[in-house]
């Protein structure tokens, strides 16, 4: 080849180079401005395409198996602590001497909890997404027997005769109870909203469970959530109110039994969002049970004026009952609590200064002895019998450490073998559990989204107009094919739902690093699953009023033959498989405080277990959609209907579940939903 033609080629070569590089460019540019609403993210394709993926190639490799352990118990020796690896479905065995897990074995999906019996025979674990309780023999550590529950088994607990199993279903809002001669259900009780957590008296005449999501209630209503306590003799229920507070988690009683403890989180919903740089938007803490009082209950703040302790999970009390320990998994500490000092101030206050307390941030001086600092996203704790040793599942470090309780300091951390690497999505994961990014640490994430869910409240926004555009919280679960975000679709975009917008209407801080809001997005994105609907749908079979209400979500003429128009057919806007045509839209439903909008059409997969429904939530359930606020035929059309159709219209709704369990990809056995390979 002469030389003038290998010139012409590199000429040309360059020159096309050119063409593309500047045009192209601009064009990225523009991209990725539109895309994050800035205008100096990096210009780097993989940053933002790679992670959020749906190529099962790229998605293995860029992804790692962690661990992810939730909750645990120790053995009476403390030499083997038994833990519930969440994200991989198994039980782990762990040698404390040796610092190593010795056995696994799987169990059903997504356990939650487990326990061990008297005799350390057998290890029970709760599996959250089957609908099962496993029961493991500890010395071949197989399963032997794998029991139906209610939907949603996560705290469970025997009771002192090692007779009766108590089991409770965080879905179903209800406690099973079998008999362990026979492992048949003997008596189902009604629980609070969402309940996960499960005490037992020492004297084993009674249990606390704990509730999660408040009572449905109007916006202005004082919040309020349910505490249930069940006697074991004779196996009866009763509720307790607790004002203004939420999210408890779980719960422990005073070696003693005069006293009962519950985490907890007092949320200020019904304040403008502009206050969180004053405080108060959210406070965290723990509520104190007087059984001797006729169950009055004081609320405590573990938080300080300029440093908060947000999303308070688990909470374990010494044998002697002189401290107390609580895990705040936003914030990656444990805070310890004198006991005697609680004793003190509940003894010299009266009923006044008590009801304050709920509000002091001066007042955690007098209790918290320490802050201990743990790795990412302590959740589930427990203490050795013999009481030197407490015991920290570190969830997103796949983790266990020890602490001394006596010196209140690290002695051990044992690695769970999980993978060194930290993923963009674990990453992303990681900084949705912490408070780091909100002003003082008031909440994270998490603490709005338990569970990447929604906390079935209604927030007051701060816009131009305080008070107004009252906003329903959003399940994050599923949402990444979804765009776009929030009830009026202004945010076309995760990387704009979490980027500059997010820091000035709700964390009032500097924004994310670019990195990290390439992290977060990607956890969004990708990274959040749908539980399976075991509860209305668990083998993707109708029953004969689902499907009737199947034909009228997708019918086209009204029950009196006239053609109903295309936009006013729920499948229009509502079509599979996500149930959402992912456009704005006019279903008149705005209220006196809105401002002039539509609204983002929502995906509606396991709509069941997401009320209160509207925008603002002023729906208490999916029929008063209709019923009540649906009345002029704008949001589908439904005036035609009997009382027959819309129930089995709304049976078809709760039947709607994510495209993931489709039956290609799940099977059923024995009530429960296994995952195939």
């Amino acid at each position: 080849m002469s030389k003038l033609k290998i010139y012409m080629i590199i000429v040309g070569l360059t020159g096309l180079g050119l063409l593309i590089f500047f045009p192209g460019r601009q064009l990225a540019r523009e991209h990725v401005n539109e895309r994050t609403a800035v205008t100096d993210h990096p210009l780097l394709c993989t940053s933002c395409h790679i992670p959020i993926s749906k190529n099962k190639l790229i998605t293995k490799i860029i992804n790692a198996d962690y661990y992810s352990p939730f909750n645990l118990a120790v053995d009476k020796t403390n030499q083997w602590i038994y833990v519930v690896a969440q994200d991989t479905d198994e039980l782990l065995k762990v040698d404390v001497e040796n610092k190593k897990v010795v056995e696994k074995i799987k169990v059903g999906v997504h356990p939650h909890s487990v326990i061990i019996d008297e005799v350390e025979q057998k290890a029970y674990v709760s599996n959250e997404w089957s609908d099962t309780v496993s029961i493991i023999d500890l010395f071949t550590f197989k399963i032997i027997e794998s029991i139906n529950t209610g939907n949603g088994p996560a705290g469970i607990m025997l009771d002192k005769e090692n007779k009766h199993l108590y089991v409770v279903n965080s879905y179903g809002s209800d406690v099973s109870v079998f008999d362990l001669s026979t492992l048949k259900e003997v008596k189902r009780l009604a629980a609070g909203s969402n309940p996960t957590g499960i005490a037992i008296s020492p004297s084993g005449d009674e249990m606390l469970i704990t509730g999660r999501r408040a009572n449905i209630a109007d916006f202005n209503e004082t919040l309020i959530t349910e505490l249930t306590l069940i006697h074991t003799v004779g196996q009866s229920a009763f509720k307790l109110n607790v004002e203004s507070a939420y999210l408890m988690e779980n719960a422990v009683y005073a070696p003693e039994g005069d006293l009962a403890f519950v985490s907890l989180i007092r949320p200020k919903n019904q304040i403008p969002s502009v206050q969180v740089e004053g405080g108060w938007m959210m406070t965290h803490g723990f509520g104190v049970i007087e059984r001797d009082r006729q169950n009055r209950i004081t609320q405590f703040l573990l938080d300080e004026p300029n440093a908060y302790y947000p999303d308070p999970f688990d909470i374990e009390i010494t044998p002697d009952g002189k401290r107390l320990f609580v895990s705040s998994s936003g914030v990656d500490k444990i805070s310890v609590i004198e006991v005697d000092s609680i004793r003190k101030i509940l003894k010299n206050s009266n009923q006044k200064e008590r009801s304050l307390f709920a509000n002091s941030l001066g007042l955690s001086r007098k209790f918290v002895s320490k802050r201990i600092k743990t790795g990412p996203n302590p959740k589930g704790i427990t203490i050795s019998r013999d009481g030197s040793e407490l015991y920290v599942a570190e969830q997103l470090n796949d983790a266990i450490t020890i602490i001394d309780t006596e010196g209140l300091s690290i002695k051990n951390t044992i690695s769970l073998g999980g993978p060194d690497r930290i993923t963009v999505a674990r990453q992303g994961r990681r900084l949705f559990n912490n408070a780091g990014h909100t002003f003082q640490n008031q909440y994270s994430c998490y603490t709005c989204h338990p569970d990447n869910h929604e906390d079935g409240l209604v927030y007051n926004m701060a816009g131009k107009d305080m008070g107004r555009n009252l906003t329903n919280t959003q399940s994050l679960r599923e949402i990444g094919d979804t765009a776009p975000f929030k009830w009026n679709g202004k945010n076309q975009t995760v990387y704009k739902q979490d980027g500059m917008r997010f820091s000035t209407v709700l964390t009032r801080t500097e924004q994310f690093s670019y990195d990290d809001l390439d992290a977060i997005t990607a956890y969004i994105m990708r990274g959040i699953k749908q539980p399976p609907n075991l509860m209305y749908n668990p083998r993707g079979e109708l029953t004969a009023s689902q499907q009737r209400g199947k034909i009228l979500f997708e019918r086209k003429e009204d029950n009196l033959g006239n053609l109903i128009p295309e936009n006013n057919r729920c499948v229009t806007c509502h079509p599979a498989p996500l149930f959402t045509d992912q456009k704005l839209a006019d279903v008149s439903t705005l209220a006196d405080s809105d401002d002039p909008t539509l609204f983002d059409t929502p995906h509606l997969t396991n709509v069941f277990a997401s009320p209160p429904y509207l925008h603002d939530g002023r729906a208490k359930t999916l029929e008063e959609i209709w019923t009540i606020y649906g009345t002029d035929d704008k949001h589908g059309l439904v005036n035609d209907m009997s009382k027959t159709d819309l129930n089995d219209l709304i049976n078809y709704l709760k039947s709607l579940r994510s495209p993931e369990y489709d039956l290609s990809k799940t099977e059923v056995q024995h009530g429960s939903l296994l995952i195939s390979n």
